[in-house]
Formats: structure tokens, sequence, C-alpha cells
């Protein structure tokens, strides 16, 4: 693990995989780890899943895309009321390694006025993830020093793949998370029924095997 972490270190200068957290003795359980969803806010999605982390009064990071942001601000306010963390996952879910470095950086300032209008009174910390994880090192570098931490992750539960069932996500938090692990979901129409399915079960799970799930703030 600690070979592998290294590797990705060295291809992502710019980037954060996992969040160093306090555990145990160094043991692998106890400490924090941080649910993320990807792509919302979408109406038929989102509230659903604001209402699992109410229901078990957890705090989570929502990297939101600007057109839905402008599409959906209800929604988005109600992701903000709810005290959760909001980062960018630029305006129209843009693949940086199919784009050139001025439109990528483009469409990461249209989300910043995405957010501004539609909550001009509210603070957030600058994250941001690259859609798709992808994007050249030159746009992560400019994107970091615009003050941005760029937050991927250690755990993907492909909940996006429609030929995996909850019970696999499950299995693959249950084998990768440990203390740090910043766990990948999206709140998505292609993700809803096995997201959903899944996100009350790795809670339960989460807390049974003593960890904090917290907001990246």
């Amino acid at each position: 693990m600690k070979i592998i972490k290294s590797i990705f270190q060295r291809l992502y200068p710019y980037g954060t995989f996992t969040i160093p957290s306090a555990s145990p003795n160094g043991e692998s359980r106890g400490g924090a780890v941080y649910l993320t969803f990807d792509d919302g806010p979408i109406p038929e999605v989102t509230p659903k899943v604001l209402e699992i982390l109410d229901r078990y009064r957890v705090k989570a990071t929502f990297f939101m895309v600007g057109e839905n942001i402008d599409k959906h601000p209800d929604i988005f306010r109600m992701v903000l009321d709810a005290g959760h963390a909001v980062g960018n996952h630029t305006y129209n879910h843009m693949k940086g390694i199919k784009n050139s470095y001025p439109e990528y950086l483009s469409n990461v300032r249209k989300w910043e006025e995405a957010f501004q209008k539609n909550a001009p009174q509210s603070f957030h910390r600058q994250l941001f993830r690259p859609p798709y994880g992808k994007a050249w090192f030159w746009q992560r570098r400019a994107i970091a020093r615009r003050g941005y931490e760029l937050v991927y992750w250690d755990v993907l539960t492909r909940d996006y793949d429609r030929t995996r069932t909850p019970e696999a996500m499950l299995a693959q938090i249950k084998r990768c998370t440990r203390p740090g692990s910043i766990i990948n979901f999206h709140d998505s129409l292609k993700s809803n029924e096995r997201m959903l399915a899944v996100l009350p079960l790795a809670i339960e799970w989460l807390r049974a095997q003593g960890y904090e799930l917290k907001c990246i703030n």
C-alpha cells in the first residue's frame, strides 16, 4: 500500500488521496473517513442522499457540477444549509485531458461564478475534483496555484457501473477503507439506485468499525 501511495504522489503532486487521521495505536480502524459525492446537484437524487445523511447525522462533501448548480439552485442551497461541504467539479463536467489549458481554467472559473451567484453569502473551502480524475499536470498546477486543494479518492465504489451490485460496492468499501480514506460516490441519475442502496449499509459498517464520518472542511 505504501509503495502504491508513493507512486500516486509522484504522478499527482497536486492531489490529496487520503487525509491523515489519528487512529488508536496506528490500527486500521477508528479515525475519520470522508464520504464524497460527485456530479450533483440532481433533484431526483441529491435530496434522497441528504435524507440518509441526516438520518445518520453524517456530514459529507459534494463535488458539484456548476451547470447543475445553475439548474437546481434550491437543491444546491439545501446541501449548504445542511452543513455539508461543496467543491468545484468544473462547470460542464469537463475532462481536462480532452480540453485545452485556457478552456479548462475558464470552466473552473465559470463554476466559481455559479457558486457566488447562487449562494453569495456562503463560505466554502476551495476544494476541486477533476471529472473522471483526469487533468493534465499544468492544469492541476494552475488550479492549485488558484488556491484549490485537489481532492481525489482512495476508495472508488464505481456506483456508476450498471453491472456493479450494492453487495460488491460494500465489499470494496470494507476491503479498502483505512483511517483517512476518501470514499467516492455519485449523486447522479446513472448511479442513483445502486448508490442509494449501499449508502446506509456503508455508513452502518463504517460506524461499527469505529470510524468518524466527516466532511472535508
